[in-house]
């Protein structure tokens, strides 16, 4: 097992920074404090002089081999989970996603199969998209047997994985009495069905249409809803990548009324802006995510909700699918484009440089939003999300100086696009270990 001693650290956690030096051994941080090296003759030595230590990155949502119509999504669990640890992640939450009417067993046994060649310490929520009377039940086996306690529902994507209100309070109900978790997309399935039809029968084909078809009220609309089931149920509820002002609004008042809610968001809704769909064709075709790229305003609104504690977790909703070949496939009917980008390498390095470095978030608010908070709402904490005595040896040495551009060039995720092509970034995870170990 690595043994090592990281000196002159100046290592960040989500409510202080220290400068200490850091001995791990047997995967686990086993002393942190002013540390004489001659009391560890046969560790390895690293100075970390000028260089800052962060728990490893959490990502609680990504869709690594997500089967689509279109082929799966471009990352699996071996290049997805390589591209994280580029980056600065070392823990990752993926999906199970049945299909309709087959059993949960059934869908986790065939994902874990998928899944077992990640790189990287991972879990994964139970998607729900599908209900009749048999899913409490197991949903219960979920929770007792295999110890998953986070489900996921979708509300769009009506006809496939979406499911209805008054399924989604029945499992809300559920998941409140086995003290679990339920993340819910939040847009309104049956209107945006309803514009799709609307456009695509006037010969609005374009990847605009996709944003026009899912106007920011069909997402806050829906996130008003889900806040009053999450308070008629008293059920753990996590709105994953929240991008409009008013749901932002919906949600800050409900938190101030100490409902059980969380907030996520993701760094295409604070980075980039509804402008990116005017762009030409097939460039626009890589934008198309749900929900969509959304305005300056609502960008705006999102960066106050960081500062001020409304979004709890910055994830990346990492999933990729190349231009050519699977985007390009609804090139002439935006309703066929997958829905999905990739994200998971530059998440870190995003929200450093157009976060940390812009003084709108504190480097502690960045830890907490990548990596701690989402450790402890999926109770991972403190054995993840934090660098104290006793955690587990996941963490980055992050080189502040290392200026770079983004491009799909030099990227590891496996894709042939990516939507921050051109940005420039400051800083890089120079040393990730995970477990104890230096990858």
């Amino acid at each position: 097992m690595n043994q090592f001693l990281i000196i002159n650290a100046t290592i960040i956690n989500s409510d202080s920074t220290s400068n200490s030096d850091i001995a791990v051994s047997e995967g686990l941080i086993k002393e942190i404090g002013p540390l004489n090296p001659k009391n560890f003759p046969n560790y390895k030595i690293i100075d970390a002089k000028g260089k800052y230590i962060f728990p490893g990155g959490i990502d609680p949502h990504v869709h690594l081999e997500l089967p689509t119509p279109a082929g799966p999504s471009f990352d699996d669990f071996l290049s997805g989970s390589k591209a994280a640890i580029a980056g600065g992640t070392t823990f990752l939450v993926d999906f199970v996603t049945p299909s309709n009417g087959q059993s949960l067993m059934k869908a986790l046994a065939f994902r874990l199969k998928e899944s077992n060649k990640c790189l990287v310490d991972y879990t994964l929520h139970m998607g729900i998209t599908w209900y009749d009377e048999t899913i409490p039940e197991q949903m219960e086996w979920c929770v007792n047997e295999v110890g998953i306690k986070s489900f996921k529902a979708y509300l769009a994507y009506k006809g496939s994985i979406g499911i209805e209100y008054w399924e989604l309070e029945q499992v809300m109900k559920k998941a409140a009495l086995l003290n679990a978790i339920v993340l819910v997309h939040c847009e309104e399935g049956d209107v945006i069905i309803q514009n799709q039809k609307q456009f695509i029968s006037k010969g609005k084909t374009e990847p605009l249409y996709h944003a026009l078809s899912r106007p920011a009220e069909s997402e806050s609309e829906s996130v008003r809803k889900v806040i009053d089931l999450c308070r008629k149920t008293s059920c753990k509820t996590y709105i994953v990548h929240t991008s409009t002002a008013k749901s932002i609004e919906y949600i800050r008042a409900a938190k101030k009324k100490g409902l059980h809610l969380f907030c996520e968001t993701c760094p295409q809704y604070l980075l980039l802006d509804e402008s990116v769909y005017s762009k030409p064709l097939p460039d626009s075709l890589k934008y198309v995510i749900s929900p969509p790229i959304r305005s300056k305003l609502d960008q705006e609104a999102l960066w106050e909700a960081l500062t001020d504690g409304t979004v709890d977790v910055i994830s990346t909703d990492h999933c990729p699918f190349n231009t050519k070949g699977q985007k390009d496939v609804g090139i002439n009917d935006f309703t066929k484009i997958p829905n999905g980008a990739g994200g998971i390498e530059n998440r870190l390095a995003l929200l450093f440089t157009y976060g940390v470095l812009t003084k709108k978030l504190s480097l502690q608010q960045f830890v907490g939003l990548t990596s701690a908070n989402a450790a402890r709402i999926f109770d991972l904490y403190p054995q993840k999300g934090t660098i104290e005595v006793g955690s587990d040896a996941d963490f980055v040495i992050w080189d502040p100086e290392v200026k770079s551009v983004i491009s799909v060039k030099n990227q590891i995720q496996q894709c042939d696009s990516n939507i921050y092509e051109g940005f420039s970034i400051n800083g890089k995870a120079e040393l990730i270990i995970r477990n104890g170990e230096i990858i």
